[in-house]
């Protein structure tokens, strides 16, 4: 059976083999064809744009309002993220100067995006590395923020929250309530995150020195976020060029040296705590005031060119 086997097989051979295109509605939303020798990726050549719905086209033909409902489905799990960077452009081209309220309110509705968002990697990733109670523990933390969401937006994933000149309802009466009970939570729940995964020596194994990007090369290509931040690139925005109320809360950018896969996984892990940190520090001191500025039906900006990096 055995040589049989190794006719078949050869052990030197390189194998080519064709990853996804996965369906749009799950995580990895590309087509891989990968290039192995054993259990080693030698080459990978990545086919994209599979949700491709050309966007910036049509934002030419639809009002600032309603590019909202567009920035929401960029990243569905960062979808309030995605509207303030449209509504601080916006606010900035016109110079408008929103409440207070607005802004605390905004950050921590971004903190909890973040939180949400790193729960359902951490859930998949575990799942993907063959940890399935990863994907119900993961799912049923996020959920309590999905809850809170719901309350106050009336969406769980697209909120459509944001507008330009503030937000589009007040918070809801539980809203800080439900925060505050979610964080306290969380606290306790985090920690068997690590215990379930973190820890797993078969997962130390296949994601410790896996897939190293050096800092000299995420910067040269231009990657941010968590996997720049994983390989030391200090690219934290809410530090360098803080927007809403992130100059007015302490918090840790989370930084590694290693580049490897484990150490992208941990910084995912480490800035949920920096989020519960951020929350912490607002949750109870929201200014009171209106909740957004009145805008004219019809909003034109002055021409020119503007930017924003959230």
């Amino acid at each position: 059976m055995e040589e049989a086997v190794k006719e078949i097989i050869d052990e030197n051979q390189e194998y080519v083999i064709n990853m996804g295109p996965q369906h749009p509605s799950t995580h990895g939303v590309l087509r891989l064809v990968v290039s192995l020798k054993g259990e080693i990726v030698k080459n990978v050549e990545p086919h994209i744009g599979y949700v491709h719905r050309g966007i910036e086209k049509m934002c030419e033909s639809i009002t600032y309002p309603q590019i909202i409902h567009l920035t929401d489905r960029m990243d569905y799990l960062s979808a309030h993220i995605n509207n303030e960077a449209v509504c601080l452009n916006v606010e900035k081209a016109l110079e408008i100067e929103i409440p207070e309220r607005v802004k605390v309110i905004r950050t921590i509705m971004a903190e909890l995006t973040r939180i949400q968002s790193h729960q359902l990697f951490w859930a998949t990733f575990g799942m993907d590395l063959g940890g399935l109670t990863c994907f119900f523990y993961g799912l049923r933390d996020r959920e309590k923020v999905m809850d809170i969401f719901e309350e106050t937006c009336g969406g769980r994933l697209l909120l459509s929250y944001n507008c330009p000149g503030g937000l589009m309802y007040d918070l809801h009466p539980n809203f800080q309530k439900r925060v505050k009970e979610f964080i306290k939570y969380f606290r306790k729940t985090l920690p068997e995150y690590d215990q379930l995964l973190t820890g797993n020596v078969i997962f130390r194994e296949r994601t410790t020195g896996i897939g190293r990007l050096l800092l000299n090369d995420a910067i040269s290509h231009g990657i941010t976020g968590p996997v720049g931040r994983a390989s030391g690139f200090s690219c934290d925005v809410r530090k360098y060029e803080p927007y809403s109320a992130y100059d007015r809360v302490k918090f840790n950018e989370v930084l590694f040296d290693d580049g490897d896969t484990f150490h992208r996984y941990l910084v995912r892990m480490e800035e949920m705590k920096e989020s519960m940190n951020i929350i912490d520090q607002l949750i109870d001191n929201i200014p009171e005031g209106q909740y957004a500025v009145k805008m004219k039906p019809v909003i034109r900006l002055p021409e020119g060119e503007y930017y924003q990096r959230v």
